[in-house]
């Protein structure tokens, strides 16, 4: 299959969507079950039920017990993982081509027939990984910034959730959550790899026909950006761990390739202008980048950073001035090429990975996302101007309109520091 060929779409009779792309030469597949829920559609009592129902999905079924789904997928020399974002779940395998139709019935046996055993001692396990995640600055500031950024929403809250709703949801709050989300019309299957659409396609309506097919779509809190505000943890850390952003363009904006574009040549490359400034030319960090993050009706531009207290107030000076610098010249005509050339290579290596394709034909349709071949994303890219950076620097990467979480040792150093951000 080449660049330019447009994965396959099918309908089971139950409703449920199946979207397949063919790879000859090689001997493996790729194959995910992508669910339209995660985090932006709980209630603050549900916060964190999505991520934590992917944890129990795992832990065994009235025919597999959670030891020998292990023991199968081991036993498969094959891959079975899961993970939740803020608007999908999705738990997916890879194994060789002909043992898809031994992996496959036990992966679908855990997703419409969980048994929830193990609830106590699974919710456990998940407050410990909130205790981990709460201890790690580099993950937690992200979160903070989201949070500045769509206050008081659901999108602004974490995907982990919350160890107050984890420690006390109910059994029969998940098994409600799980009928109501894990419907087919609200489901996706996905594959890559040595396997053809018919195939897929008979397999997933024998083997996902008794999941629900009725009920309404799921339905999430509709975005709405705060006024940019600045959140300080304080914590022992030994560098200021900081990150800056606002809102930026929902996934389905057409000037989002512009977007991956300009957050190529800003901070997504080692020739980008903030690795460069910031730690090639002065040594002032290890860690620092920038990314966009779309949603259906909202998005999110950042740059983060991290760097010892008293390296906080030239990075931010620095980081500022570029930023300022996106929106007040053109982007020269070899930078601009540069970065092009760079989502090209990728989009194109990518591929070469059944796992690559699964996840981007799977993730465009359970989100409702135009679903585009490689090379008609590349044409879009391709016809990116200097002109549309320009212009979106000058809408969404203004340090001046940006939000600020910092996590660091000392409040007072990092607020010194963070004024020269807009000096």
């Amino acid at each position: 299959m080449g660049t330019s060929d447009r994965p396959r779409v099918g309908v089971t009779n139950s409703g449920l969507r199946v979207v397949s792309e063919s790879m000859a030469g090689v001997r493996s597949v790729a194959l995910g079950v992508w669910i339209g829920v995660g985090s932006r559609f709980e209630t603050p009592a549900q916060a964190g039920v999505s991520h934590f129902l992917e944890h129990l999905l795992f832990k065994g079924t009235p025919a597999h017990s959670a030891e020998e789904i292990a023991q199968i997928f081991d036993g498969l020399g094959g891959e079975v993982n899961a993970a939740t974002g803020r608007d999908y779940t999705v738990v997916y395998m890879r194994v060789l081509d002909e043992l898809v139709e031994r992996a496959y019935p036990v992966m679908t046996d855990m997703l419409c027939r969980p048994g929830f055993y193990d609830l106590d001692q699974e919710r456990e396990v998940v407050l410990e990984e909130i205790a981990m995640y709460e201890d790690d600055p580099q993950d937690t500031v992200h979160d903070i910034l989201t949070a500045a950024i769509y206050p008081g929403q659901a999108l602004g809250r974490p995907v982990i959730g919350t160890a107050e709703v984890i420690g006390s949801v109910p059994k029969d709050g998940i098994d409600a959550y799980h009928k109501h989300h894990y419907r087919a019309p609200n489901m996706v299957v996905s594959a890559a790899g040595n396997i053809t659409h018919d195939e897929l396609l008979e397999l997933s309506d024998r083997l996902m026909g008794g999941i629900g097919a009725g009920g309404d779509p799921a339905a999430f809190e509709a975005a709405s950006p705060g006024a940019p505000g600045v959140v300080i943890k304080e914590k022992p850390t030994e560098q200021v761990h900081l990150c800056i952003g606002g809102p930026g363009l929902s996934r389905s904006d057409p000037r989002r390739h512009a977007q991956s574009v300009l957050d190529t040549l800003l901070g997504g490359l080692m020739s980008s202008r903030l690795f460069q400034e910031v730690r090639e030319k002065r040594g002032l960090a290890y860690s620092v980048g920038s990314y966009a993050v779309g949603y259906a009706d909202a998005g999110q531009v950042a740059v983060h950073l991290g760097t010892r207290g008293d390296n906080l107030g030239t990075s931010c000076e620095v980081i500022g001035n570029e930023l300022r610098k996106l929106g007040d010249e053109p982007v020269p005509a070899e930078e601009l090429r540069r970065a092009k050339d760079h989502l090209k290579g990728r989009l194109v290596l990518s591929t070469e990975s059944p796992g690559s394709r699964m996840n981007r034909i799977g993730r465009a349709l359970v989100t409702d996302t135009e679903l585009l071949t490689i090379d008609e994303i590349i044409g879009r890219v391709e016809a990116v101007t200097a002109e549309d950076i320009l212009a979106l620097a000058r809408e969404f990467w203004q340090p001046e309109s940006f939000s600020v979480a910092a996590i660091g040792p000392d409040e007072a150093e990092i607020r010194r520091g963070l004024e020269r951000l807009t000096a």
